[in-house]
């Protein structure tokens, strides 16, 4: 499975800094609960790619729209 590959799950993302310092995502699905914990640079290198694939993905839905 990659990342293009669709699944039928439903999951719950939050996302927060801990008393520790850390900036946690935390992911839930059905009984699962994911915690990732981040340094704050690595949080925003983390931030950095979301906007980069959002905006990469903003240019291919355009691209899409611009073929009907």
């Amino acid at each position: 499975m990659g990342i293009n590959d669709e699944r039928d799950i439903e999951a719950n993302l939050q996302i927060g800094p801990t008393d520790q310092g850390m900036v946690r995502l935390f992911i839930t699905a059905g009984d699962l609960e994911i915690p990732m914990d981040f340094t704050p640079d690595e949080a925003e290198e983390i931030a950095e790619e979301i906007l980069s694939s959002a905006r990469l993905a903003q240019k291919a839905a355009a691209k899409g729209k611009n073929k009907r």
